[in-house]
């Protein structure tokens, strides 16, 4: 008997899993506006020198000029190449003269200019407050804005690989709550961050905690839900996570400061810690982990809520290490990132894995995180980004009921790559069709991201499942904080960023056709039942083979 059938006696898809999957789901509504968040509150409003007129006014003499009136801005700012005030720099001296229509800039302006020693004035009108204003990250120190998110991606990483491993080891549940606890109190850190280095560290440590709790809500899911009913529940999941990117688009626009923003994404994890304690540990990683005594309280505890008390009672300690002594007598005591390349299944499904994990993120949030550079309201484009994941996500899960995960994935993959190159071909004039295109490969990418969430889940066996979601996860994060430095490459070449965003998901997709399909099979509890698998599958292939050779013979000594 394997745990599926015992999930099935204590009521398969019944109340408890139902209940459980709600309150499990609701968390990931804000885990999309963590990962985006960034987009607003670190948004670049309009700026330029600060335009001083000191006491005497000797500067800019005509001190009658209000602020911010268009005279003022030209005689004491010059203009780029778009007409428009230069960010970065001042004149030195009022240049009264360009007031006269008939007189232009000068050739040799540049001459008389300087940095902005005085600070900056920034355009307030959609942002009253983000770290750029708060601490002027522009000009010089633009650079570190991308850094911030690259620290907040590069705590995820370490997050999913320290937090994945210590679930593994010491429980989903357990690492549950203490992300919950770690995340409510740095994104509330980070709300009153004095300074941009504390900043930093608060989104770096709230960064490992959403990578803890995400991975450990993915596994106590799919372990408590039977075999037929996992792709509709990761798609419920997935749906949810779209929703809170929508949900996104409507904080940020109503609420403009980004320490108010930041500080609203981050206290409801204080209600969900509360309520963590409800959760039930993952009774198929207990009898794993040798605590069968555990596994049959829990088992029975979800029988009571299902409504299946006698069966429920029906399960013993003895009973449940009886049926499951083919699992346990190949687990290990003890498990480590090495076991994902000890043996050749495994290996290869790690390998494959991590180059989809990692290419579906670094295309994803290049899209994703340059919201500005659309032309369009960021509200609406957050707005659209986030509703096209609902069809996306609606054939996606019809596809991996039907189709199978590996079909899918591929598919879903290569025609994200094809639809972002394909947009570089588009006449920067037609910007409608270019955030169409954009929005349609983002589709595809999300739909991609539901289908290996799934497929990673189905592939790995329970004592290492969490080990290489994270490492997968792990991944992602890579191609996240790689993902703004490829939009660096545009200062050589314009067209290079979206053929390496569209590049990576087509080498990705024809990767994924060597993973081996998981329609409708249970979950493998053990490394040595993913490597039976593959041998059977080899098996048959040899078996298809071997005939055909065999009457290739036959007719070479029949025309001999």
């Amino acid at each position: 008997m394997s745990f599926a059938e015992f999930l099935h006696q204590v009521g398969g898809m019944g109340r408890f899993q139902i209940i459980h999957t709600m309150l499990l789901t609701i968390p990931i509504v804000l885990m999309a506006s963590h990962n985006l968040l960034q987009n607003f509150t670190a948004a670049i409003p309009g700026h330029h020198c600060q335009v001083h007129i000191d006491a005497n006014n000797t500067r800019y003499p005509n001190a009658t000029l209000r602020l911010d009136s268009q005279d003022l801005l030209r005689v004491a700012i010059p203009m780029d190449r778009n007409r428009q005030p230069e960010k970065c720099r001042r004149f030195v001296t009022a240049q009264w003269q360009l007031l006269d229509p008939n007189v232009t800039e000068p050739n040799g302006t540049q001459l008389d200019t300087e940095p902005c020693t005085e600070g900056w004035t920034y355009d307030r009108s959609m942002f009253t407050s983000t770290i750029i204003t708060e601490w002027d990250l522009v000009c010089n120190l633009r650079k570190f804005r991308q850094m911030a998110q690259s620290i907040y991606m590069a705590g995820v990483l370490l997050g999913a690989l320290v937090l994945g491993g210590l679930s593994d080891r010491f429980g989903r549940k357990a690492m549950l709550i203490w992300s919950f606890l770690q995340l409510a109190v740095m994104g509330t850190c980070t709300a009153f961050s004095p300074s941009y280095i504390s900043y930093c560290i608060f989104r770096f440590l709230g960064g490992m905690a959403l990578s803890g709790f995400g991975l450990s809500i993915a596994c106590l899911i799919v372990e408590w839900i039977p075999t037929e009913f996992r792709t509709i529940t990761i798609a419920i999941t997935g749906f949810v996570y779209t929703l809170g990117q929508i949900l996104l688009a409507g904080l940020a626009y109503g609420i403009p400061d980004w320490r108010w923003l930041q500080l609203t994404v981050s206290l409801p994890f204080f209600f969900f810690l509360i309520y963590s304690w409800w959760f039930a540990e993952s009774a198929r990683w207990l009898v794993l982990a040798g605590k069968a005594d555990r596994a049959v309280k829990v088992l029975q505890r979800v029988a009571r809520v299902n409504g299946k008390r006698e069966e429920g009672e029906k399960i013993t300690t003895e009973i449940l290490k009886s049926k499951m002594q083919k699992e346990l007598s190949t687990v290990k005591s003890s498990y480590t990132i090495s076991d994902l390349v000890r043996t050749p299944a495994i290996r290869r499904i790690f390998c494959c894995l991590s180059i989809v994990w990692f290419s579906t993120s670094f295309s994803y949030y290049g899209l994703a995180m340059d919201l500005q550079n659309f032309g369009v309201s960021i509200y609406l484009i957050q707005l659209i980004f986030g509703a096209v994941d609902f069809p996306a996500k609606v054939v996606v899960t019809i596809s991996m009921s039907y189709i199978g995960r590996r079909v899918t994935l591929s598919a879903f993959l290569l025609l994200a790559g094809l639809v972002i190159i394909a947009n570089t071909f588009v006449p920067r004039e037609l910007q409608i069709v270019r955030t169409s295109m954009a929005v349609i490969g983002k589709g595809c990418l999300s739909a991609a991201f539901n289908c290996v969430f799934l497929f990673t889940t189905e592939l790995y066996p329970t004592p290492i499942r969490q080990t290489g979601l994270g490492f997968g996860s792990t991944m992602a994060r890579v191609g996240g904080i790689v993902a703004p430095l490829a939009k660096m490459l545009d200062e050589y070449f314009s067209f290079l960023p979206p053929v390496v965003y569209g590049a990576a998901p087509i080498i990705s997709g024809i990767v994924a056709t060597f993973l081996p399909e998981t329609l409708n099979q249970p979950l493998p509890d053990t490394v040595e039942e993913v490597e039976s698998r593959s041998r059977m599958k080899r098996g048959e292939d040899t078996k298809e083979k071997i005939p055909l050779q065999n009457q290739e013979k036959v007719l070479l000594k029949e025309t001999c």
